[in-house]
């Protein structure tokens, strides 16, 4: 007899990752009804590594930040202006264009409190929005997935395009979905082991509650790849979006809100941003790739009259340190800049001050609001959701939407 335990069946592919859906979920699942135009979406673009958020957008009236970066900082007259103190880099064109049309609105100064550099520990925090001083095994949006699908009969998912599921979609009792190709996701799901492993189900039903829940993840997760790569299938994209790993992901998410499909949360990654060596030319690279991808995303949501509907959100798990270091980079820093992409903004621009560069703490900037303020925001403002209990703590509000 076949025997497999709850880890290695979660070792077996990103499909496996999918929410324990319960059987009315399932149900609505199969159902032919769209969601009309109006649904909010949130789009998180996580910039993996710590982007460093000084050459991102630039305070070039302070003589602080040149004296600190002698060959690493922007020139004045290469940086994309803002205001009369603040640029951003040279290659977010695109991002530019948004921010002159109203369509963008920039936060400095985010970080949280007692700040930790390492990556993998700092994105915990960022992914989990616990605290420096907890461990938290559940993400915010598995949390929001956990409160908005309990007893509800429309189904609430988040997906994400890549080959792995983050901490921040995993709740306790659902999960995200992780997927590169919608075309290939219900292929994979009918892998001849998940096949097998759904046969052995009437044999199986008194044996141990692992069993059971493989049974319920894996009808959750082949049913839930039937109905995503049909409404994959309903739509195509006008416009040509590069053909970058982001631009792809982008292209696939854009494909996906177009189709009217019921998620209200779409999570990818890009990077690494971990520029401690040769940080000028890999940093071009990255934002190009960026700010092309997200232009063509925008352009089609703005065809389709969806641009209103949609937020897009970016954070790095950390800053970097004000000083260049002796490679032509930075190190790991600490506070850093969000922006928010959308047609729906209730507050454009630059949301804040830009950094203090002479109250530095140990030679790194300090920060000034809270990330879970801005988690807070979306959850109540834009999902619709309680953030107080998905958060486990009162936050303060921000104005952007």
């Amino acid at each position: 007899m076949l025997i497999l335990n709850r880890r290695r069946f979660l070792q077996v592919g990103s499909l496996a990752s999918a929410s324990l859906m319960l059987p009315k979920f399932l149900k609505a699942l199969e159902k032919d009804t769209l969601v009309p135009p109006g649904n909010k979406v949130l789009v998180i673009v996580q910039l993996s590594g710590g982007n460093d958020g000084l050459n991102t957008v630039i305070p070039y009236r302070n003589d602080i930040y040149y004296r600190s970066r002698p060959t690493l900082g922007i020139a004045r007259e290469n940086a994309l202006s803002l205001t009369d103190e603040t640029g951003l880099h040279p290659a977010l064109t695109g991002f530019k264009s948004l921010y002159d049309e109203g369509a963008m609105g920039i936060l400095q100064n985010v970080g949280y409190p007692n700040p930790d550099r390492s990556h993998f520990r700092s994105m915990d925090i960022w992914q989990s929005a616990s605290s420096s001083s907890e461990t938290w095994t559940d993400g915010w949006i598995g949390r929001y997935l956990d409160a908005q699908c309990k007893g509800c009969d429309k189904p609430v998912q988040a997906l994400e395009i890549d080959d792995t599921l983050s901490l921040a979609m995993k709740g306790i009792d659902i999960k995200g979905l992780a997927f590169r190709d919608p075309d290939k996701l219900q292929g994979g799901a009918n892998e001849h082991l998940f096949r097998e492993l759904l046969h052995r189900e009437a044999a199986a039903e008194d044996e141990h509650s692992n069993v059971d829940y493989l049974y319920k993840t894996m009808g959750a997760t082949m049913s839930s790849a039937a109905y995503i790569k049909e409404q994959f299938k309903a739509y195509k994209t006008k416009e040509i979006f590069p053909s970058t790993q982001l631009g792809r992901n982008m292209q696939t998410i854009a494909r996906l809100i177009m189709s009217d499909i019921s998620t209200k949360v779409y999570y990818v990654s890009h990077g690494t941003f971990d520029t401690h060596v040769n940080q000028l030319a890999s940093q071009q690279n990255l934002f190009r790739q960026l700010d092309e991808a997200v232009m063509a995303f925008t352009k089609e949501l703005k065809n389709n009259n969806r641009f209103q509907d949609v937020v897009i959100m970016t954070f790095s798990e950390f800053g970097r340190r004000v000083a260049q270091n002796a490679s032509g980079g930075t190190d790991h820093g600490t506070a850093n800049n969000m922006f928010m992409i959308g047609g729906g903004l209730k507050q454009q621009g630059l949301l804040n001050d830009g950094p203090n560069l002479e109250n530095l703490k140990d030679g790194d900037l300090q920060y000034e609001t809270d990330f879970k303020q801005v988690y807070a925001t979306l959850l109540n403002r834009w999902l619709g959701a309680d953030d107080k209990a998905i958060l486990k703590k009162e936050y303060g509000y921000l104005s952007f939407v």
